[in-house]
């Protein structure tokens, strides 16, 4: 992140009306939620995520699958909103118009206060029935990690519970997608955060916010590979560099204010 870049970002995000921040699982990384790959760690390093991350893997040993995301809801439960997550919220405060597209499933957005997030991969903190989609909406038992236990009835039909995620081969949240790729269309400015640009099709929003003429910034500890489609390219992690973006804004616009 260099001045100039700051400085330059800042002028972008003040100018724009609506703002559309797409983040990725490098911004949940900082709170310490390791990302899909990197959670087939100690008890479940052996087994193919594809085992537990499909219908199919969940009907073949619904014990397992449950009680492998009932340890991952455990770890979000107990992570909390990095600075980038508190900035994002302060940010739409201070601008017209400005809603989170995620494709992380822990809520931490929510948690620091952003109030329009639209959650493409759906919530690991939610869950529902298998075989209907009935919402459960009661307190659900807490797992130690070498625990496994089967997934508990849906109250209304029976149905095994299953986590309030989008596996492997399902389709993303109807809902959901068509306000992300609406909102792309016709936003001002896209900010993008802690997205690697390979998961498909989220990483298609900036490419469509560009089309319409929109400004991209991306910010990233590295390069990914949607850095050819930004604007600006605010390289370090967001917990840094969203803080700062936030006080360049208020800058300039308390500057503007009292020139006016």
């Amino acid at each position: 992140m260099t001045p100039e870049g700051l400085a330059r970002a800042a002028r972008i995000v003040a100018d724009s009306g609506l703002l559309v921040v797409s983040s990725g699982a490098g911004m949940s990384r900082e709170s310490g939620i390791p990302t899909f790959r990197d959670a087939m760690e100690g008890l479940w390093a052996n087994f193919d995520p594809q085992e537990l991350a499909t219908e199919e893997g969940f009907r073949a040993n619904p014990r397992r699958v449950w009680s492998w995301y009932a340890w991952r809801r455990d770890r979000v439960m107990q992570a909390r909103p990095n600075p980038g997550h508190f900035a994002v919220a302060e940010l739409a405060g201070i601008v017209p118009e400005l809603v989170v597209v995620t494709q992380n499933v822990d809520g931490l957005h929510a948690a620091a206060g952003s109030r329009d997030v639209v959650e493409v991969h759906g919530s690991i903190r939610r869950v529902r029935c298998l075989d209907r989609g009935h919402v459960f909406s009661g307190e659900l038992p807490v797992y130690a990690e070498c625990e496994e236990q089967d997934p508990p009835p849906c109250p209304v039909c029976g149905s095994p519970l299953r986590p309030d995620v989008v596996w492997f081969g399902e389709m993303l949240p109807v809902d959901a997608v068509e306000r992300a790729w609406s909102l792309a269309g016709r936003c001002d400015t896209m900010l993008l955060i802690g997205t690697s640009g390979t998961v498909w099709p989220a990483a298609e929003l900036p490419l469509v916010a560009r089309r319409a003429g929109a400004r991209i910034i991306e910010v990233n500890p590295h390069r990914s590979e949607l850095t050819h489609t930004a604007d600006v390219f605010l390289q370090g992690p967001a917990g840094e560099v969203l803080p700062a973006l936030l006080a360049e804004v208020r800058r300039l616009l308390a500057a503007s204010t009292s020139t006016s």
